[in-house]
């Protein structure tokens, strides 16, 4: 296993070949299919938020029977994820997010065909199992990429492409669902990840590094980093990066990398962050649309409000990306958790004047959704290759608890006749609690694989 790690004489160091160069039109290419990959999760993801007030219509049924359809997808995504993550980093990157994309795009396409609680149950489930696997997976794949100086910048504002397209799925199921209905939004959602499915298949390339570590054929990774150095590349004889905590990389079991003495600690305060933070956005994100027809507004206008709130996140990210890059990354994201539960609370507050309330939730928006986006590029930072696809998405695995209980607890608070401002209120506990833990990460595991 040592030697998959040592530097063979003659042998060029890719990780500083990417560091040293310009980022290439390959680099973006595969920035671009990766940001449309996230944004086609995200449009999904938020696809039942927005469709749940026509459906609740449509069947005659009572909101707090909504609860199983809405966290249906989340349970899913938890097994996509924990199973997803090993699995790439046995058998590669671009493997899974295929598979990924054919399993979501083909159950969501399911879903709009649809004519009881059950089925969509069922069938959402089964949509969330791509739906966890895709996302963590291009985060994986594209950071590997990223050269060293610029890593977290891109990583966070390819990951906006998922809140980009939770805030156009409001936008177009403010038009779609009152026109076609809400089987529209799913005939959307499904049809597009297959088509970007082609295009992972034809130009995607695997990860660079994950064929170095598996001791793949070299002249796979000459073929890819010639796109992006290719003067450099002719002068190699073969490839290998830098030795990442050999004591550790040396370890076959992936878990027991991520439970290691070097990376404990920051796992679990990962873990804990992202499931907080979570928390709080799947609450709003499931339940902000229906809040807002209890107050009085239009179907069109709560969709519209809603796609605000994952609007925001695309705003923050140039921001928080470019400070990670520059000062101590966990506690800015830190900040931006605190200031989302205060935001929080003042929509809560806001509800007699309808242009201060937009204000607001795009406001939170930006702060929960920018912290949340930035999460997966931390985490891609502090796990080494061997064993990144698996940190990253069993935080994001894990995490999805966090979103099942969001969504879950929106629906206990509806069915026993809480307020909108006390359900915001509440939101104030787990944004402190996902501050506090990742502002200690700061202090106790604040370390950064090459």
């Amino acid at each position: 296993m040592a030697q998959e790690f040592a530097a063979p004489k003659n042998s060029m160091d890719a990780q500083a070949l990417i560091n040293d160069a310009p980022v290439s039109k390959y680099q973006w290419m595969i920035a671009i299919i990766c940001f449309l990959i996230v944004f086609v999760d995200g449009i999904d993801t938020a696809a039942m938020g927005f469709i749940a007030p026509a459906l609740a219509q449509d069947w005659g049924i009572d909101r707090s029977q909504l609860g199983p359809v809405m966290s249906a997808a989340l349970g899913g995504m938890i097994i996509g994820a924990l199973v997803s993550g090993p699995t790439a980093d046995r058998f590669g990157r671009k493997i899974v997010l295929t598979i990924s994309m054919l399993i979501f795009g083909g159950f969501t396409l399911a879903s709009a065909f649809a004519t009881d609680l059950n089925s969509l149950v069922v069938l959402r489930f089964l949509t969330g199992i791509g739906l966890g696997a895709a996302m963590p997976n291009a985060t994986t794949l594209f950071s590997e990429y990223c050269p060293q100086r610029i890593r977290s910048l891109l990583v966070t504002c390819m990951f906006c492409g998922y809140n980009l397209g939770m805030a156009i799925g409001g936008f177009i199921s403010s038009w779609l669902i009152p026109t076609f209905g809400w089987h529209s939004l799913f005939l959307v959602g499904g049809v597009s990840p297959l088509i970007l499915m082609i295009l992972v298949i034809v130009l995607l390339p695997e990860s660079y590094r994950f064929l170095i570590v598996k001791g793949k054929d070299s002249q796979k990774v000459r073929n890819i980093l010639n796109h992006i150095a290719p003067e450099k590349v002719q002068r190699a004889e073969s490839f290998h990066i830098p030795e990442e905590q050999s004591a550790v990389a040396e370890k076959k079991n992936v878990f027991g990398m991520l439970f290691s003495k070097q990376y404990a600690k920051g796992t679990v305060l990962l873990w804990s962050t992202y499931f907080m933070g979570l928390v709080v956005i799947y609450l709003l994100t499931s339940w902000l649309p229906t809040l807002m027809r209890e107050t009085g507004a239009t179907m069109e206008r709560a969709a519209f409000i809603g796609g605000l709130f994952q609007f925001g996140g695309v705003l923050s990210a140039l921001f928080i990306g470019w400070a990670m890059d520059r000062f101590n990354p966990n506690r800015i994201i830190s900040g931006f958790y605190f200031i989302a539960g205060l935001f929080a609370v003042a929509v809560g507050q806001s509800l007699s004047n309808p242009t201060l309330l937009a204000i607001l939730v795009l406001c939170a928006g930006i702060a929960i959704n920018g912290a949340q986006s930035s999460m997966p590029a931390l985490s891609a930072r502090f796990y080494p290759t061997q064993c990144r696809a698996t940190g990253v998405a069993w935080m994001t695995g894990i995490g999805r608890f966090g979103a099942v209980f969001g969504a879950w607890i929106g629906a206990v608070l509806l069915g026993n006749d809480w307020s909108f401002t006390a359900i915001l209120s509440l939101l104030m506990i787990p944004a402190t609690a996902a501050a506090v833990a990742i502002f200690v990460k700061s202090l106790v595991a604040h370390t950064d694989a090459t």
